[in-house]
């Protein structure tokens, strides 16, 4: 007697610049060649047109849509889910290649319904070689899985957007990717799909977020961000929207992760670093860590500030 049928798969690529054209066209044949073939694969171009005509006449086996929400990558996610018709609905970078069985890999964890989410490894691929500041525990930087996340399949707090699948269901019961969370004003953040898990184990009772590390994909590096200053601004950028996120969903749930890896996986990495007498990789983490934290406790009392401020006013006015 055979087994029950699998969920579909719809695979959702984002996309917005020329620049990466040879690495759509290298993660759209990967997905065409999968040992589980999805049942479609939805290419969302954001906000280019050049880039739309392009991959609406280069690949007629794809759905090519535009994004007509909010620009940014969880716009054109929430277009591709829109459009998608899978029960799983997986997510990976237009600079990202899937191995052969990443679908099948992804679709191997959902083994209990109370599996909402399941996301795999992202592998760097560096322009030559890895940056002497840049130590694996650092690797979320230039948006891979880092030192210090899981080696085996197990639960965890969220996922990365450049390789990770949710269920339909959980869409459907929770809303899709917040547009707001990632961006100040007209400044992409991140951590949207952070605020998504956080949300379906809020929201979804027994809801279980999975991390598979054998679905893996490779996601390339641009020399732009083997900098130092790129480490600078991102470490910027991921401690205000940190303070973003922990506004919305909670801060022992916003931060429950971040504390340990503070605590545990960067001193171990420093202690290495500073043994294989590489002072930049060991001056990278502290770097790191310091201007994070520097703008996640800043932009979290600014913005109690801000509330204070406007509630003297209001008193005042009354």
């Amino acid at each position: 007697m055979s087994g029950p049928t699998p969920p579909r798969v719809s695979v959702v690529v984002a996309a917005h610049t020329m620049d990466r054209w040879d690495d759509i066209v290298a993660g759209l044949h990967a997905l065409a060649h999968q040992t589980v073939p999805p049942l479609e694969t939805i290419l969302v171009v954001d906000h280019n047109e050049e880039l739309l005509a392009r991959a609406r006449a280069a690949f007629p086996d794809v759905t090519v849509s535009d994004n007509p929400r909010t620009g940014g990558a969880s716009g054109a996610r929430n277009t591709g889910i829109a459009l998608a018709r899978g029960e799983i609905i997986a997510f990976v970078d237009d600079d990202a290649r899937p191995e052969p069985d990443w679908v099948e890999r992804l679709l191997h964890a959902y083994d209990a319904p109370d599996v909402m989410a399941v996301g795999g490894v992202a592998r760097p691929v560096w322009p030559e070689r890895r940056p002497d500041h840049l130590p694996p525990e650092l690797d979320w930087l230039v948006g891979c899985t880092y030192r210090g996340q899981p080696t085996v399949r197990a639960d965890v707090r969220n996922l990365w957007g450049c390789n990770m699948s949710v269920r339909r269901e959980a869409f459907d019961r929770v809303g899709a990717f917040d547009e707001e969370v990632g961006r100040i004003g007209l400044i992409p953040l991140g951590n949207e799909e952070t605020e998504l898990c956080i949300r379906i184990r809020q929201r979804i009772a027994g809801a279980r977020i999975v991390f598979e590390p054998t679905a893996v994909v490779h996601h390339r590096v641009t020399e732009a961000r083997c900098s130092w200053s790129y480490l600078v601004a991102r470490s910027h950028a991921e401690g205000v929207s940190k303070a973003v996120m922990s506004r919305a969903v909670g801060t022992a749930d916003g931060t429950s992760e971040e504390r340990s890896y503070a605590t545990r996986v960067l001193p171990r990495g420093v202690a290495r670093e500073l043994a294989r007498l590489n002072l930049r990789g060991a001056a990278g983490i502290v770097t790191c860590l310091f201007v994070t934290t520097w703008w996640y406790v800043r932009s979290r009392l600014g913005h109690a500030s801000a509330i204070g401020s406007q509630g003297s006013e209001a008193r005042a006015r009354a």
